[in-house]
């Protein structure tokens, strides 16, 4: 008897690569930025045609912000071109969008995109697959902001130490209701998890691919969940 193949129902990628496929081509890194947001339309597809119900992606790390300002500009007037003019395809195929990080601090306009995005999305009965895109995003920063909320609870009296648990905890969190991810993509051929998502992912499967975002094709996708298939999932059990 055949085992039913594992499909992780939520899958978070760590975009990574744009810079370096930009410069082996004598571009600008912007060029590289470009290219890469070509990509996440070809993951969804491929996460929509295999059953995915979650996407995560790392788009911009609390740490981004130590980049050049103009660098920094000019990926946030490139997110807000990509809000408002490609995410309409994603929407007819049923992905709905949240976003997480600290959010407040982006730009005006990328925010009232954001919230226009959300406040736009489908009702759970049509929604096909969520997209998370993380912002101004660092897990040590949820979690000290998780910390934060459950800190400013007690003071209200609204709960107490004791009854601060995991679930407690992970109600804190930017998104509770969202799984945690069963599979976590790094393109590139970098090993490390770079601050994303660290509560969340104390137990997902880890596959690291050597090829640069911009040239991840539906084949690396697919590469990846067959990896992630073959696994055995043990939770701490034999």
């Amino acid at each position: 008897m055949n085992k039913t193949r594992q499909i992780p129902a939520h899958v978070a990628v760590i975009m990574d690569g744009n810079g370096r496929w930009a410069n082996k081509r004598h571009l600008p890194r912007t060029a590289g930025h470009r290219a890469g947001a070509k990509v996440v339309e070809r993951l969804l597809d491929t996460c929509l045609t295999t059953g995915v119900r979650y996407v995560t992606l790392f788009c911009f790390s609390s740490e981004n912000w130590n980049r050049p300002a103009d660098e920094i500009n000019a990926l946030f007037s490139m997110l807000d071109d990509y809000l408002q003019k490609e995410v309409a395809p994603f929407r007819q195929k049923g992905v709905n969008f949240s976003f997480a990080g600290r959010t407040q601090v982006l730009p005006e306009k990328t925010q009232g995109l954001m919230a226009g995005l959300v406040r736009d999305n489908l009702p759970p009965e049509r929604e096909k697959l969520r997209l998370i895109m993380a912002l101004s995003y660092g897990g040590r920063e949820e979690i000290v902001d998780a910390a934060r909320r459950l800190v400013q609870k007690v003071q209200n009296g609204e709960t107490t130490p004791d009854q601060i648990d995991e679930t407690a905890f992970r109600g804190a969190l930017y998104l509770p209701d969202v799984p945690d991810p069963d599979l976590v993509i790094r393109t590139s051929g970098e090993k490390r998890i770079s601050n994303f998502l660290l509560w969340q992912s104390a137990y997902s499967e880890f596959v690291f691919l050597d090829t640069l975002w911009p040239d991840c094709t539906e084949r690396d996708f697919r590469a990846a969940l067959d990896e992630y298939a073959a696994r055995h999932r043990r939770f701490g059990k034999v």
